[in-house]
């Protein structure tokens, strides 16, 4: 079993279970632009407990944030329970989450209006409550949210995962540099 057939087989028993099940993220932005996903996750209704009572053999990965990884011959998909997330701390990871039943308000707290799609693998209908699709078409990348901190966050990853010198590259090469970096440009 690859993650993909584990992802639709875990929202298959999740909508039976009376849950409401998408896949989310990344893989939804890579289908729509004809790509393969590398990875698969779910969203859902399901509390972490319930996921975890559903998939015994599951860890909880990221308990304050509802994440559940569950795991099935060599594939593996994290499930995540819908949230509202509340006060950045550091502009990135919130004080505190409450769980939410509704997909809408999952979508409003992810970082990128591209990664705010969900999908129905079943009807083949995709959830946007962000604008993803639209920024999706235009080749835009667009904060969900207060975009000042996202930007210092994503400036943080390029400089300090092991690609400084090529993010530098490109920042310069679209011009990025001189705006947010100008001392550096």
């Amino acid at each position: 079993m690859n993650s993909r057939e584990l992802a639709l087989k875990i929202v298959k028993e999740l909508r039976q279970r009376g849950h409401q099940a998408y896949w989310a993220g990344g893989c939804v932005r890579d289908l729509l632009l004809g790509r393969e996903p590398k990875d698969f996750d779910v969203a859902t209704d399901a509390a972490p407990r319930q996921v975890l009572q559903h998939y015994p053999r599951a860890d909880l990965v990221g308990a304050q944030f509802g994440v559940v990884l569950v795991r099935e011959d060599q594939a593996q998909v994290e499930v995540a329970a819908f949230r509202r997330d509340h006060d950045y701390r550091d502009g990135r990871h919130p004080a505190r989450v409450t769980f939410t039943p509704s997909a809408e308000e999952d979508a409003q707290r992810r970082d990128f209006t591209i990664n705010g799609l969900l999908y129905d693998p079943f009807s083949k209908k995709c959830l946007d409550y962000v604008g993803g699709r639209r920024d999706l078409r235009a080749g835009l990348i667009r904060a969900i949210g207060d975009a000042d901190e996202r930007v210092r966050d994503e400036l943080n990853r390029i400089l300090t995962e092991g690609a400084a010198r090529r993010g530098l590259e490109l920042l310069s090469e679209t011009g990025l540099l001189d705006a947010i970096l100008p001392e550096v440009a």
